[in-house]
This record gives C-alpha cells, sequence and structure tokens, in this order.
C-alpha cells in the first residue's frame, strides 16, 4: 500500500506541475513555439499509454480465457454474462438519460457566442461515414486473431477469447495444462503493470501540460455553462452508479474508491479509460473479486459500459441543436436516445469513438454535423471526466456481478 500511495502523490505532483508548464508556455511564447512544445512535450503521454496498450491484449485473452474455463460450464457463462448485460444497459440507459434532462434543464447551448472553426472537425466529418453495420461487423469478428492482437481490438480479441475459452473448457481436464500456462502468463503481465504505471506520471505531465499549452485557462471562460454543465450531468451520474453500488455493496463502496483511486486518476489525466485496464484488473483483485469475475466482465464493459461517454453523446447531440437553434420535441430526443444507446456499440476500432457518433447522430437528425467543430477545443477536458466515469462504471459493474454471483469478497493484502 506504501508504493501505491507514492505512485498516486507521483501523479498528482505531475498534474500540478504539468499546469504550471503548460500555463508558462502559453502566456509568454509565440503560437509556433506553444505547438511545437505541445506536440513534443505530449510524446510523454504516448510513452505511457503505448506501455499499457503492449499488455493489454495479451491480459485481455489470457485472463478472459482462464475466467472462462474455470467456469466449468456454459451455464455459468450465460448466467454471468446475462447479469453483466443487465448491468450494462441499465448503466447506458441511465446515463443517456441524464445527459438528456440535464441539456433540457441547462440548456447552455442556447445563446452562445462560441465561435465555428469547421476545419477543425475535417476527421471526424471524413470518418463518419464508417459508422454502419458493416463497420460494426468487421470490427467485432476478427479475421484474425494476430491483426487483433496487433491493433487492439479489444471487442475482436474478447469473441475470441469466449469462443476459445469455452473450447477449452469443454476439453475438460486435458484443457487444465493450458488453463495454468495461461493464468501463469496473466500473473506475469499483472507484475508487468507494477513496472508500467511508474512511467504514470511522465504520461501525466505531458497530456496536461500540453493541453494546457494548446488551449490556455480563457477557454474554461468561453465554455463555461456547457463546462458546468457537462460536469453537473457527471456529478449526478456519479450519485447514481454510487447510490446503486452502495445498495448492492454496502459499506464496500469506500474500500472499492480506495483501490481503484489510482485508475481513476490516470484515466482523468491520461484521457484513456484503455490505460487503466491492467491496473484495474489488479485492484479489482485486491478488492476480493473473483478473477474469473473480472476476467469476464471487465473486458465486456470496455466495449458495451461506457457510461461517462454514453452521458456526454446526448449532451454533444443536443448541445449543438441548440446552438443551431434546432428544435427537439421531447418523443424526437427519446428516440435519438434509444439510437445512441444501440448504434454506440458500433464504433469499435473508431478513434475519438465519442464524438465519431455525435457526428452520425447529429446527421441522422438533422443537425448540421459540422457542428461538432464548436466542442472541439474543450473536448480534451470533457474527456477527462468521461474517462474517469468509465473506470467507475466498470469496476462498479464488474463487483456488481461477482455480488450478485453469491460470492463475499476477500480483500487481498496490497503489493506494496
Amino acid at each position: 500500500m506504501k508504493g501505491q500511495n507514492k505512485l498516486f502523490i507521483a501523479i498528482i505532483a505531475a498534474l500540478v506541475l504539468g499546469v504550471a508548464i503548460g500555463a508558462i508556455v502559453h502566456f509568454n511564447y509565440p503560437q509556433d513555439t506553444i505547438d511545437s512544445f505541445a506536440n513534443n512535450i505530449k510524446l510523454l503521454g504516448t510513452l505511457f499509454i503505448r506501455l499499457v496498450q503492449m499488455i493489454i491484449a495479451p491480459l485481455v485473452f489470457s485472463t478472459l480465457v482462464v475466467g472462462i474455463a474455470k467456469m466449468g460450464d456454459m451455464k455459468m457463462v450465460g448466467r454471468v454474462g446475462g447479469k453483466a448485460m443487465l448491468w450494462f444497459i441499465s448503466a447506458t440507459l441511465t446515463s443517456l438519460l441524464i445527459g438528456l434532462m440535464m441539456m433540457n434543464v441547462m440548456k447552455p447551448g442556447e445563446g452562445t457566442d462560441i465561435v465555428l472553426q469547421v476545419h477543425d472537425a475535417g476527421d471526424l466529418l471524413k470518418h463518419y461515414d464508417e459508422f454502419s453495420l458493416e463497420h460494426f461487423i468487421n470490427h467485432s469478428i476478427p479475421r484474425s486473431i494476430f491483426e487483433a492482437f496487433s491493433t487492439n481490438e479489444i471487442l475482436q480479441i474478447v469473441i475470441f477469447s469466449l469462443i476459445f475459452g469455452v473450447a477449452l473448457g469443454a476439453y475438460g481436464e486435458k484443457g487444465k495444462m493450458v488453463t495454468e500456462f495461461l493464468d501463469k502468463i496473466a500473473h506475469v503481465v499483472l507484475i508487468m503493470v507494477n513496472y508500467v504505471m511508474w512511467v504514470a506520471p511522465l504520461g501525466v505531465l505531458g497530456a496536461v501540460s500540453a493541453a494546457v499549452a494548446k488551449y490556455g485557462f480563457q477557454i474554461f471562460t468561453l465554455y463555461a455553462h456547457y463546462l458546468l454543465a457537462f460536469a453537473l450531468g457527471i456529478a449526478c451520474l456519479w450519485i447514481v452508479l454510487l447510490s446503486v453500488g452502495y445498495l448492492i455493496l454496502g459499506k464496500r463502496v469506500k474500500d472499492l474508491l480506495k483501490h481503484i483511486k489510482i485508475p481513476l486518476l490516470v484515466a482523468f489525466t491520461t484521457t484513456s479509460s484503455e490505460a487503466v485496464f491492467p491496473k484495474l484488473v489488479e485492484e479489482l483483485e485486491k478488492f476480493g473479486a473473483q478473477s474469473k469475475i473480472i476476467s469476464f466482465t471487465l473486458p465486456l464493459g470496455y466495449s458495451f459500459n461506457l457510461d461517462g461517454s454514453m452521458m456526454y453523446m446526448t449532451f454533444a447531440s443536443l448541445f449543438i441543436a441548440q446552438v443551431y437553434n434546432i428544435h427537439m420535441p421531447i418523443e424526437k430526443q427519446l428516440l435519438m436516445l434509444l439510437v445512441l444507446m444501440l448504434t454506440s456499440k458500433g464504433v469499435a476500432g473508431v478513434p475519438r469513438a465519442s464524438l465519431i457518433v455525435v457526428v452520425a447522430t447529429c446527421s441522422m437528425f438533422g443537425i448540421p454535423p459540422e457542428g461538432i467543430a464548436l466542442i472541439l477545443p474543450i473536448d480534451h477536458f470533457c474527456d477527462m471526466a468521461r474517462s474517469m466515469t468509465n473506470v467507475l462504471g466498470n469496476a462498479l459493474a464488474t463487483t456488481t456481478v461477482d455480488k450478485w454471483e453469491g460470492h463475499t469478497p476477500i480483500e487481498q493484502d496490497c503489493i506494496s
């Protein structure tokens, strides 16, 4: 635990230092220098993310296959999967509804004077036509497991691992040697996680200082109403998630938050919930959840249970409609909510997936898709909150399914 506290302090220190360095650069140097600094310093963040990405595929594959093989039969796999999907669908609907209600109550897009720069949205507008059923199938079913590993397509790895794990379980006693081998690989990768996490402060320093240097602090004034409404929406979502978690887990919710404080902080500062996947696996095991439940539920959650991103999709779509003064009656908003719930699962493998969904949804409902440019300047800071919320949602989903399976968690000793 002592080592964990040191890492937490180091990340906080890197966050503060990153803000200070970014501010100095932003307010004292010309734009060319700022752009050069931001591009170079954020390489520290890239270094950390790539180190994490390096171990995600073997960890997802080994833990998921072992988890399914240890379940022993398809009935348990189906039962656990059903409980997980019950949580995912409920949490998704709740997240979307909170975003919808917040936009209707606060109306941050009405009367805005934000300047539209369409050229900033060029990449997103270019990619939104990929949003289709064909795209979903292509990014769900792996053409080659080696290709899925090399590109870190988590959903593809999950699907292959599910089939492989079921087949391994059906192989019976003869397959035990493979299960034990993969179990050892998973534990070796978790040791690697401890090494990689000490690079996190550098990643935080790079990501935060680059963002502050590029945008400065005045952007928060320009988007004050938007950020306030979004922050209140995220706060409401946290209250709902933690309240439901408390009803199911009781006072252990507090212990869970202590265990996942580093994953939450890293997700917040690096804007990547994927970056904390390996660390989250480790911390949930320390919390006392069953490894077979963690290895089954958590990877599924990263594809189907991104609560912060879901709330943001309704929020951003309706914000653009308000800015363009496009009337959206409540029945049309509810239809948008259902469309978002279904189609948001079809963007696996697309960079900046949440924004791609927003662009596609706007186009579908007669809202100018180029309006996405309105929120691009502030998206990095919103992404910090939604990434952290995604981590919280998946931690609660996994521990809830574990509790629903009748397991009483016994907290493991933390590695110092």
